[in-house]
């Protein structure tokens, strides 16, 4: 598919380990021109071996905040989740997984900005798929962190990010301990925001209206 389709679709772009499933939404207003400048916004999943889709809830969740906010939105499958081809790689490989979006993205919408943003192991993978984005011309203008893994894996080695930063933590999360998160983010010597939701777990059961604000709060 070369356009980004109208409301909402599902279906198959090329990965680098084979096809990869995608859906996307567009808001009902927006101008279909691929003249028109705007916003497509990638949100990477939680962690693929743990159950983590692209119908995640909080995924979910700040696709339809970014769609209200009048931004086209693209969710996908990591490679070997559903019906993507290939094999988890340790959030090292699925880096090839969001260039490859942002490849179709560009295509599609070769004047739009882009906004990265990921969950749990998703965070992970945004955050390590910046810089090489930004590398290769990709036109990334922010990066979204929601409950960021930063237990398992390597974030000491990404606390300096080209674009604003912003990141949403449950007070209370169970998966990742808060404070070790709060750590992380006083590290970030790059321009960045903070926002948390007192009592919320991991994957802020019954405060996902509250998540849907602040999410609209850091995309203003």
């Amino acid at each position: 598919m070369s356009n980004f389709p109208v409301g909402e679709s599902r279906f198959f772009i090329s990965g680098e380990c084979g096809q990869l499933q995608v859906s996307t939404m567009s808001p009902v207003s927006a101008p279909e021109l691929v003249e028109e400048s705007g916003v497509v916004v990638i949100v990477c999943h939680p962690h693929s071996l743990m159950g983590g889709t692209m119908n995640n809830k909080v995924v979910h969740t700040i696709a339809r905040c970014h769609r209200d906010l009048g931004h086209r939105v693209v969710r996908f499958n990591f490679r070997g989740v559903e019906k993507s081809e290939g094999e988890y790689a340790e959030g090292i490989g699925e880096v090839g997984d969001v260039l490859a979006v942002m490849a179709w993205v560009k295509a599609a919408r070769p004047k739009d900005r882009i906004v990265l943003a990921g969950f749990s192991f998703g965070s992970y993978v945004a955050s390590r798929a910046l810089g090489e984005a930004l590398a290769q011309g990709y036109p990334v203008v922010s990066l979204l962190l929601v409950a960021p893994a930063v237990v398992n894996y390597d974030f000491e080695n990404y606390t300096h990010f080209e674009v604003p930063m912003g990141m949403i933590v449950g007070g209370d999360d169970e998966v990742v301990e808060p404070e070790a998160i709060y750590r992380w983010f006083e590290s970030v010597t790059s321009t960045k925001e903070q926002q948390i939701i007192d009592g919320a777990g991991h994957f802020f059961h019954g405060r996902l209206t509250e998540l849907k604000t602040l999410v609209e709060r850091l995309a203003g």
